[in-house]
């Protein structure tokens, strides 16, 4: 390890690991080092390797790499939050996903994490007024990962979505932290209404696949709804709610369903 990543290791253990483990894929895998090397080795920080990243994956004829780049520095650089969220939502998918062996594959190839990052920097540019342009990636994310995340939704920190296709989370959306959803969730509304219309997620839901919670409604702390269900009422803290309409069927099985993952009604509870 050089004296560079020695200092980042201590500053800043999940980028010093991140770098080392890039080291180590381009010795395993040549083919891959110009793809790790201007990824990840050829930045002095995790905002700007992610900045670089979601720039690569939303070009395109009508806006060009080098512009949406400028566009996430900034960003990274003005908002301090986004790059502690990006770091929970890294290790929380390290964490709870047993395919993700290394905290370099959500940077490299996993699109939800990509998807989560893209919505991040587009939230900031909404909270900071320029909405055309968070509008231009919210687009892009639909189009690029099958993800759309209204920009004005608040989403925490430690985020997972696993697989991450056909995700919808509606513009009046609230997400807690430490949450967990899997494939073709839809967070969305019930009718035309102006004001607060989606969900209010809870921190430590577990949210499984296929799952629609909609309206104005609140999915309580630690809760887990099953796979399918179709949610319409509130749902009280450490619950499992399953079926169509969705009704409670018991307790959570556990203090934090999103972070056990276990989506297996009757087992362990």
């Amino acid at each position: 390890m050089s004296k560079l990543d020695q200092k980042l290791s201590t500053l800043d253990p999940v980028w010093g690991q991140i770098r080392k483990e890039a080291e180590e894929a381009v010795v395993a895998e040549p083919l891959l080092g110009g793809l790790i090397h201007s990824t990840l080795l050829h930045h002095d920080t995790l905002e700007a390797a992610l900045a670089y990243r979601v720039s690569m994956k939303l070009a395109s004829a009508e806006m060009s790499e080098q512009i949406l780049r400028e566009i996430a520095d900034h960003v990274y650089e003005n908002d301090a939050d986004i790059g502690q969220s990006s770091r929970a939502d890294l290790m929380a998918i390290y964490e709870r996903d047993p395919a993700c062996h290394r905290l370099l594959q959500p940077i490299l190839y996993f699109k939800g994490f990509q998807a989560v990052q893209a919505f991040r920097i587009g939230h900031s540019l909404w909270n900071a007024g320029r909405k055309d342009m968070a509008y231009f990636f919210q687009m892009r994310v639909s189009e690029v990962f099958g993800v759309d995340i209204h920009p004005a939704a608040t989403i925490g920190r430690g985020l997972m979505i696993d697989h991450a296709h056909s995700i919808v989370i509606g513009e009046t959306a609230r997400v807690g932290d430490n949450v967990s959803m899997l494939h073709s969730v839809t967070l969305g509304g019930t009718g035309k209404e102006d004001h607060i219309r989606h969900p209010k997620i809870g921190d430590g839901v577990l949210i499984g696949a296929g799952a629609k919670v909609l309206g104005n409604i609140e999915v309580g702390n630690c809760s887990r709804v099953a796979a399918g269900s179709v949610v319409l009422q509130n749902v009280p803290d450490c619950k499992t709610v399953a079926g169509v309409p969705a009704k409670i069927v018991g307790e959570a099985g556990c203090d934090h369903p999103s972070l056990t993952m276990n989506q297996i009604l009757g087992i362990n509870e």
